[in-house]
């Protein structure tokens, strides 16, 4: 049996599977601090196998693949939660490291497995879900409990960045939307007043060392995140200590090794609700690359390799700006052009990162652009300007 308790040190390899910007990222991180990467992903032209020094283009699922990742790498880690568990757990049973475990990417892959978690995690740390409903089956439908209208009814799976999901304003409109929605299981959620979002990203070691990065305030449009700020300007101190208090109670819980993050909802009236789990690194993380010590691929690098866990601390103030493949097509041209990174980089506090992704799509994650600033006001003044100059309403 492999002993999972030595580091494993540089000049090693480690694996991800998946092949998208997150694993780029971190294949970035895991190369600068002197490791080899092997990245499994079934489309040629990933953004994290253009660099890795090995890429398997394979299906997740592909056995002889995955023998091959074994036999070369001592840890594996996974960048997007709808990999297949039994992938994990095949890497498992060929001796390989794997953080975090199948349980733990299992539990995000299901969202009526993680309401139900989070239910029950809510006794520990009073931070629970929104309430809600699951539907399976045609009789649900009549069962739904009155006070949850207006609601949002989610996919139970694959459901990301506000795909699979539908506003039902009324029990009359439930039907039609399930039907909408293929008939899959779902849970509808009350749509609660919100006052702001934020997520936690906490990170674990295999030594149970747990650390906590500053919880970042989040804007969305269209479903998809469109700045995370740090600190967060809304939230209050107790409240900032609360939810991470219960981010790092929930990591533990379930035995979690590596990048975690969790969205909360902030209510009008102050109460916290926990939204969803995200196991891997975060988009709304992606600030940590240039304001923090340690940057959160670094320590998904960290606590793969059984290395202590880096500093959290924020260096300074930060507004991170998500890059969408709509701005290549400004003023409603067909054809794609580079937008004006000239511009950009004249703010000198703007850091750009691209994904090096071939082809622009609307809607499409990109790149970010880190503004920092002295003080917060400065770092989301120099968002705000960034974001004129390349024509996104900031």
């Amino acid at each position: 049996m492999a002993d999972h308790s030595e580091p494993i040190l540089p000049g090693s390899y480690l694996g991800i599977l998946g092949g998208g910007q997150l694993g780029r990222m971190f294949t970035q991180a895991a190369q600068s601090m002197g490791y080899k990467v092997c990245v499994l992903d079934p489309d040629a032209e990933s953004p994290a196998g253009s660099i890795a020094e090995k890429f398997i283009k394979a299906d997740y699922t592909d056995s002889a693949a995955l023998k091959e990742m074994a036999s070369l790498c001592t840890s594996v880690s996974t960048e997007f939660e709808n990999v297949p568990a039994q992938a994990l757990d095949e890497l498992e049973s060929l001796g390989v490291f794997v953080a975090p475990r199948s349980s733990c990417v299992s539990l995000a892959q299901n969202r009526i497995a993680e309401k139900n978690f989070l239910a029950t995690w809510k006794s520990e740390t009073n931070i629970g879900p929104a309430p809600n409903f699951v539907i399976e089956h045609d009789a649900d439908v009549a069962h739904v409990p009155a006070d949850l209208f207006p609601g949002i009814l989610k996919t139970a799976r694959m459901g990301y960045d506000g795909k699979g999901q539908i506003t039902v304003y009324a029990a009359a409109d439930l039907p039609a939307a399930w039907a909408e929605l293929g008939k899959v299981p779902c849970v509808l959620e009350k749509r609660m007043e919100l006052d702001f979002e934020v997520s936690a990203l906490v990170v674990r070691g295999y030594d149970d060392a747990v650390v906590a990065y500053p919880v970042s305030q989040n804007i969305h449009r269209d479903g998809i995140l469109h700045t995370s700020t740090v600190p967060a300007p809304s939230l209050k101190p107790l409240q900032e200590k609360k939810i991470i208090d219960a981010a790092k109670a929930l990591i533990r819980k379930i035995d979690y090794v590596g990048v975690l993050c969790v969205e909360f909802f902030v209510l009008k009236n102050g109460d916290i609700i926990a939204n969803e789990i995200a196991p891997r690194p975060h988009n709304s993380g992606h600030y940590t690359m240039d304001a923090c010590v340690s940057s959160q691929f670094e320590q998904q690098v960290r606590s793969m390799a059984r290395l202590p866990l880096g500093d959290t601390r924020l260096l300074a103030p930060v507004s991170m700006l998500n890059l969408l493949g709509d701005l290549w097509f400004e003023g409603n041209s067909d054809q794609a052009q580079e937008p004006a990174w000239n511009k950009v980089l004249a703010h000198p506090d703007a850091k750009l990162h691209l994904y090096g992704k071939s082809v622009p799509r609307v809607g499409r994650k990109m790149g970010h652009i880190n503004c920092l600033g002295e003080a917060l006001n400065e770092a989301r003044q120099n968002c705000a300007a960034v974001a004129t100059e390349l024509g996104i309403e900031p």
